[in-house]
């Protein structure tokens, strides 16, 4: 039955077919669960795509609240219904500034609806359309929010993200960067019925993942240095043997990752201390990778500290592609 499963800050209920339609709709979104009905809600633009799904932005109409609603696709055995449920509520249960809200996820008339919250700067990967590069001072204010993101998901909830890609890390015009779709990845892999099937990019994908191998925390770390030199030097850090064509194809990108020295930035651009902690990120090795715990303390984080880094100010500036409605 579509809409049996339904998922809040408790866990999972199943609704019984004797329930009124109305329960199957109603949103939870804050912490005293508050009801609202898709009634309740406007639809204004789709501001994204991408993952199995897409990203609309969305009104309460009485309050004038703005809302993400990811909707995902997918028509699921019921025997893939308890994963999904476990992922939603890893979703649902996280508390942290650095990790965007999930306030309600449900599946309804095979579709898997999640309401965040919305960060009204887009995404990395927008904001690098607009600015092309990201001078290293903000980088390091950035990199550290992303840390804490990462440092909560891997030691307090152990999740690996699996994705860690510009366009899943968000800003908005306070200069928050907050990390998204952490759960999505892993709704993906278990509905996927291949256990061999990748999930996530393959372009910041760790050569073990690549591979084959096992992978733990450490791979998101890989990621994570890779979106930082792209930010840091406007392109992607593995080129493809023709500038002007691009990737062939992606096995040719992934032979280069698993089999190619690890990327590095140039030094005569950038401080010793970035490069360092680049380095740190993408060691080919995992067990020679660092930590999110240990590349908190690293040199980088604490270079630009007395500059008082004003992310909020620089988002703004540069200009928000999703700011206006």
């Amino acid at each position: 039955m579509d809409g049996d499963l339904l998922v809040n800050r408790d866990g999972v209920r199943i609704v019984s077919q004797t329930e009124p339609d109305a329960v199957l709709s109603s949103l939870s979104l804050s912490p005293a669960d508050n009801q609202m009905s898709l009634a309740d809600i406007d639809t204004i633009k789709v501001i994204g795509k991408g993952n199995g799904g897409i990203v609309q932005l969305v009104q309460h109409k009485w309050t004038g609240q703005f809302f993400a609603l990811k909707v995902i696709q997918m028509n699921i055995e019921e025997s893939a219904r308890k994963a999904i449920a476990k992922e939603l509520k890893i979703n649902q249960s996280a508390q942290c500034p650095h990790v965007v809200m999930c306030y309600q996820s449900f599946y309804d008339n095979g579709a898997v609806s999640i309401i965040l919250e919305y960060m009204d700067g887009g995404s990395l990967a927008d904001f690098l359309r607009k600015v092309r590069t990201i001078p290293e001072p903000y980088l390091a204010a950035i990199s550290k929010q992303v840390l804490k993101g990462l440092l909560y998901l891997h030691h307090e909830k152990h999740v690996i993200h699996r994705d860690m890609k510009p366009s899943n890390l968000l800003i908005n015009h306070r200069g928050e960067v907050k990390i998204t779709d952490f759960g999505v990845s892993a709704i993906m892999l278990s509905t996927s019925g291949q256990a061999n099937t990748f999930v996530g990019t393959y372009n910041y994908m760790s050569p073990e993942r690549i591979s084959g191998g096992k992978y733990d925390y450490k791979s998101d770390i890989w990621s994570l240095g890779l979106v930082l030199m792209e930010c840091a030097t406007g392109q992607f850090p593995y080129a493809p043997p023709e500038q002007d064509e691009g990737w062939v194809n992606v096995y040719e990108l992934m032979e280069a990752i698993v089999e190619q020295p690890p990327p590095h930035l140039p030094s005569d651009q950038f401080s010793p201390e970035f490069g360092s902690f680049i380095s740190a990120c993408v060691q080919k090795d995992p067990k020679y990778r660092l930590s999110a715990l240990e590349l908190m303390a690293h040199p980088f984080m604490k270079l630009y500290d007395d500059l008082h880094i004003d992310l909020s100010s620089y988002f703004k500036n540069a200009g928000s592609p999703l700011a206006t409605f």
